[in-house]
C-alpha cells in the first residue's frame, strides 16, 4: 500500500508501526503546513489521522475504504512539531469497522478522529483471493 501512496510520501508521513487493527504514524509540521494563525492547518492533521486510520483498517490485507470520518480538534499543532497518530480498532464485524485515532504532539493530545470503514473486496497482498474474503459477522 505504501509503495503507491504518493500523497503521504509527499507530506512526509512516516509509518512507525502497523499491526492487526492498529497503526502509528508520524509527521512533522513544515512551514508550508501552517495557516494564518501560525498553527498546523487542520487539513494536514486530518490527513495524518486519516492515513493512520487507513493503515489500521487495511492491516488485514483486505481492500478497505473510509465510509465516514470525523475529527475533533482539541489543541493546535505547532510549526516544527512532530505529530503522532495512533489508530486502534474499536469494532470490526463483517465488512464494517470503526477505528479511533488519537493525534498528539509532545505527548499532548491535539485531536481525536473516528473513522468508519467498509471492506470492498479483494486483497492487495500477493497470495490470491482466498485471503480476500471479508470476515464473517
Amino acid at each position: 500500500m505504501w509503495a503507491g501512496d504518493a500523497a503521504c510520501q509527499n507530506l512526509g508521513i512516516e509509518i512507525l508501526a502497523v499491526g492487526p487493527g492498529t497503526a502509528t504514524l508520524a509527521m512533522s509540521v513544515r512551514d508550508t503546513m501552517v495557516n494564518g494563525h501560525d498553527t498546523a492547518h487542520g487539513g494536514y492533521i486530518f490527513a495524518l489521522a486519516d492515513t493512520a486510520f487507513a493503515y489500521a483498517c487495511n492491516s488485514y490485507g483486505l481492500v478497505t475504504v473510509a465510509a465516514q470520518c470525523s475529527i475533533t480538534f482539541i489543541r493546535p499543532g505547532r510549526r516544527g512539531g512532530r505529530l503522532i497518530a495512533e489508530a486502534r480498532e474499536v469494532s470490526r464485524a463483517g465488512r464494517n469497522g470503526i477505528y479511533d485515532v488519537r493525534v498528539s504532539s509532545d505527548g499532548v493530545v491535539i485531536a481525536e478522529f473516528r473513522g468508519h470503514s467498509r471492506t470492498i473486496g479483494g486483497s492487495f497482498i500477493d497470495g490470491g483471493e482466498a485471503a480476500a474474503e471479508a470476515p464473517s459477522a
